[in-house]
């Protein structure tokens, strides 16, 4: 280009608004290019000068994407692809410090050296390149640009003391996760950006950062190259890169390329170190706050006047060196590394012939290696598409399709898919190249659209592993003091701001048990804030419930519904339990006290209803002396008390005492003493907690199902809890008590001396076989001999008449007679059908304790005392109708009898004659 018009450096730290400087000169003129140093921010300019002048006289050119409009006024474009010689009137290049890099430093040299613009150009770059720019331009002027705000070094914080609006800097992919993954658990979730990213991806992700979804950004170092972002702090996890070729040190002026990235426009901003890099030095921290560092004494130059006579002589031409003392050569490239490996093939070199063959292979070598597999697969690569660029002009279109196709997928975990999206970047680049394919527009919307779904898929993964939306929407509507609603549907769900976090399973709230315990805490700080009206209005809603929605478990619990709010503790008296109740401490304390009370009135209303024969009993004054004591100890075996252990109190009382308590439901059994009512499935149930309670178990026994006669006896469960339930241990089974006494009024029918056999009245009470009713019986103190005999066949059933009905008209057949001279076969003997039975007598020594004793009887067959009963000697059964009757109350004392009284006079007469 010819060098004319004016040549100005404008120089100055970050956030100094260079670029936007840049861009106001280039639309004063007609025409104009800006090259850039990233395909990143060269579509960030794109857009902003479309938004100004619109698409159709703006131009967009890097390596993997090329929109030109016929109409072109102002080109957009990376560095390397800045289109040569056309002529614009403005011309600037962007961070031109970055003509001392090592790796892509002459590419900006040589823009420095021989572009310009006809009217006007700009570099605009650190002001370290002050010095250099002024030795190989001296027709340039300079300006220096102040930063608007200032930069203050913080030292070191942890990621989990980052404050928001903050940028993590990691210099690998692999740091980059894992403090992505450290932020999403800590923060909620972080955006990422790295220089592989596509605009597109890298645009979604910024998207997050910037409207507020996430308040961390994590990245590598390409945001210091001009990626406006609202960052307040910029924190390095490290002070160490790989350079490409080893790991170094990275410069204070490269460390305040990055830093510079906090405070923009005039907001100031902090920059410091995190994880394990080791805090700044205090020269190097004063040298990144005031923007002083070492001129670039150096410039990386490759010879840009290219011979193609030859590949050895096109090879030569870049290794030329140069005797200029502010230019040093550049280490070989990945492109020059390429064309010597493409060279050295005798395929390749065999179609070497002209200068256009030469060229054509400088082209191929200089497609980038976005792939990164290594440098022999890259060669091989290169190869082929030079074979098919050189013997047929362009890729073949069917071999392109394969190579796009395998790409075209958009599973896989996100390293596949960023693998996926640098293959295709291979061949966005392939496209771009005029004459390489031959649907030119085909292959560029066709590969464009490829990395346009790996680009969105990626973004989906990387949202989707490093940004937990749910926690990142709670804290940004905390951040901005707005009240959040919270919704609870019909399953106990919870919803804050339409993200799910947890149930609420009465008044307790079950928080989703994904995330780390820092992620947890901040979440569950959210929900309540938004839970607590809803606790309010639940706490009312429940205190006004009625009793049928709430019940008790049989381990104590307390339920609404099928929630949890509470369970009983002992009280002072048994008939008087406490309830504790669940509700979360964040509740409050009048929702606490207000569930308490529902649920203690609750379980004194069920106690009252349940148990009221027995509050009856207790508040009775008219029960005194005897009568009163044995009703406090009914009271405190809750309705339920074996008669063996109350024997001598029981025959204390005499019939008045007993007829009081009787009145009270209370039932003297000759097994049990028991009120009948309290033997129902609902009072037992509540019967076993509160002695459950009052014993201080830890698990409770439970309540046989209802309906059931009989129960198994299980060794392990104690004696006292079968009395409680309700039921008697007999044998391997326990019998319910008041069944037990229907049992009980049947044997005193019998006489157990003598022996007797079970009935089918006996059997259907018990509900048992003949087997299981012998073992009952034992139980109960019986012996129970087995025997045989023979069973007694119930005769035939006798018609209807003595005499058999003929028919008038028939002729009655004689009976068979024998032949004769034959004799009568006589007929065969069936076996007589033998069956089982047993007989039982009262044997009181029997192992498992004597038989109960009834109350006085009418008779001397059984006397008040102990010992055998007297009846008739053994062997000799009194018959049935003759047996002896009891009753289970003493005798009535006789009154005197009146002799005024004529029934009485005859009374006394019929005495007399006996």
């Amino acid at each position: 280009m010819r060098q004319q018009g004016r040549i100005l450096a404008v120089l100055g730290p970050t956030n100094t608004g260079k670029t936007h400087y840049a861009i106001e000169r280039m639309l004063a003129h007609r025409t104009g290019v800006i090259g850039l140093p990233l395909r990143l921010l060269a579509r960030e300019v794109y857009d902003r000068i479309v938004a100004l002048r619109g698409p159709s006289v703006v131009a967009l050119v890097t390596g993997e994407e090329r929109i030109v409009p016929e109409r072109t006024r102002y080109w957009v474009c990376t560095v390397e692809a800045m289109p040569q010689e056309i002529g614009a009137d403005f011309l600037a290049i962007d961070e031109i410090q970055l003509c001392a890099d090592p790796e892509r430093g002459h590419v900006f040299t040589d823009r420095l050296l021989h572009a310009r613009g006809l009217h006007e150009t700009l570099f605009l770059g650190a002001e370290t390149m002050r010095s250099a720019i002024a030795a190989q331009v001296p027709r340039a002027q300079f300006t220096r640009r102040e930063r608007f705000s200032e930069l203050t070094y913080t030292g070191s914080k942890k990621i989990s003391r980052m404050p928001p609006r903050s940028a993590i800097v990691g210099f690998s992919v692999e740091n980059v996760y894992a403090i992505a993954e450290l932020i999403r658990r800590q923060k909620g979730g972080c955006a990422v950006v790295m220089g592989a990213l596509s605009p597109r991806t890298r645009n979604a992700q910024v998207d997050l950062y910037q409207n507020g979804e996430v308040d961390y950004l994590v990245a590598t170092d390409a945001i210091g190259m001009g990626l406006n972002l609202d960052i307040n702090h910029v924190a390095f996890s490290g002070l160490k890169k790989f350079d490409g070729r080893r790991m170094r040190l990275l410069q204070p002026n490269e460390l305040a390329q990055i830093a510079g990235r906090a405070g923009r426009y005039m907001r100031n901003g902090t920059f410091g170190v995190t994880g394990e890099a080791p805090p700044l030095d205090d020269d190097m921290a004063a040298a990144i706050t005031s923007h002083r560092f070492t001129p670039v004494k150096k410039l990386q130059w490759r010879n840009a006047r290219l011979d193609f006579g030859t590949a050895d002589r096109l090879i030569a031409s870049l290794e030329q060196r140069t005797d200029d003392e502010w230019l040093t050569r550049a280490r070989e490239a990945d492109d020059l590394h390429a064309l010597r490996a493409l060279a050295e093939m005798p395929d390749v070199r065999a179609r070497i012939s002209a200068a256009p063959d030469v060229r054509l292979l400088w082209d191929v070598c200089r497609i980038p290696d976005f792939r990164g597999i290594s440098a022999a697969e890259h060669v091989s690569l290169l190869g082929r598409i030079y074979d098919f660029l050189h013997d047929g002009g362009v890729v073949p279109d069917d071999w392109l399709a394969r190579q796009i196709r395998r790409i075209d997928r958009n599973d896989g975990d996100i390293d596949t898919l960023s693998k996926r999206l640098a293959y295709i970047r291979t061949w966005t680049y392939v496209a771009q190249r005029r004459g390489w394919v031959g649907d030119e527009s085909h292959w560029r919307g066709a590969t464009r659209a490829v990395e346009d779904r790996l680009s969105d898929a990626l973004h989906g993964a990387l949202t989707k592993r490093f940004v937990d939306r749910r926690t990142s929407v709670l804290l940004r509507r905390l951040k901005q003091k707005e009240g959040l609603v919270a919704e609870v549907n019909e399953k106990g769900e919870v919803t804050v701001e339409g993200q799910f976090v947890g149930r609420l399973e009465g008044f307790r709230f079950r928080q989703d048990a994904s995330g780390s315990p820092d992620e947890a805490k901040t979440l569950r700080q959210a929900s309540f804030a938004a839970l607590k009206p809803e606790f309010h209005l639940r706490a009312d809603r429940f205190y006004n419930a009625p009793d049928t929605e709430i019940d008790f478990t049989e381990q104590g619990g307390l339920m609404w519904g099928e929630h949890a709010v509470g369970k009983l503790v002992a009280g002072g008296e048994v008939l008087k339990p406490q309830v504790e109740a669940f509700v979360d401490e964040e509740a409050g304390h009048d929702v606490a006290e207000k569930v308490r009370r529902r649920l203690q009135h609750f379980i004194d209303r069920k106690v009252a209803t349940l148990f009221e024969p027995l509050l009856t009993l207790q508040r009775d004054e008219a029960l005194t002396g005897l009568a009163r004591g044995f009703g406090f100890r009914m009271i405190e075996a809750l309705g339920v008390l074996p008669r063996d252990q109350v024997a001598g109190e029981v025959k204390e009382l005499d019939q008045e005492a007993r007829g009081a308590l009787r009145k009270h439901g209370i039932r003297f059994g000759q097994f049990t003493i028991f009120l009948p009512l309290l033997l129902k499935p609902a009072p037992t149930r509540l019967r076993l907690v509160l002695w459950s309670l009052s014993q201080g178990l830890n698990e409770f026994p439970e309540s046989p199902p209802p309906g059931l006669v009989t129960i198994p006896v299980v060794p392990e469960v104690p004696q006292g809890c079968y009395t409680l339930s309700g039921y008697r241990p007999a044998g391997a089974r326990a019998i319910r008590i008041d069944m037990l006494e229907r049992l009980a009024d049947l044997l005193r029918a019998q006489d157990s001396r003598g022996g007797f056999e079970a009935n089918p009245d006996m059997l259907s009470i018990t509900g048992m076989t003949l087997e299981q009713f012998a073992d009952l019986m034992q139980g109960l103190g019986y012996n129970a001999e087995k025997g045989e005999r023979e069973k007694v066949k119930a005769p035939p059933a006798a018609d209807a008449s003595a005499d058999p009905v003929v028919d008038a008209g028939a002729t009655p057949e004689p009976a068979a007679e024998p032949v004769s001279g034959e004799p009568a076969a006589p007929e065969a003997e069936a076996e007589p059908e033998k069956e089982l039975f047993y007989t039982f007598t009262w044997a009181p020594k029997r192992k498992g304790g004597g038989r109960p004793r009834g109350e006085e009887r009418q008779g001397n067959n059984r006397p008040q005392g102990k010992g055998k009963p007297k009846g008739k000697p053994a062997g000799k059964r009194p018959p049935r109708d003759g047996a002896q009757t009891y009753q289970a109350r003493p005798p009535k004392k006789e009154k005197p009898i009146d002799p005024d009284n004529p029934f009485a006079a005859a009374l006394m007469g019929l005495k007399s004659k006996q």
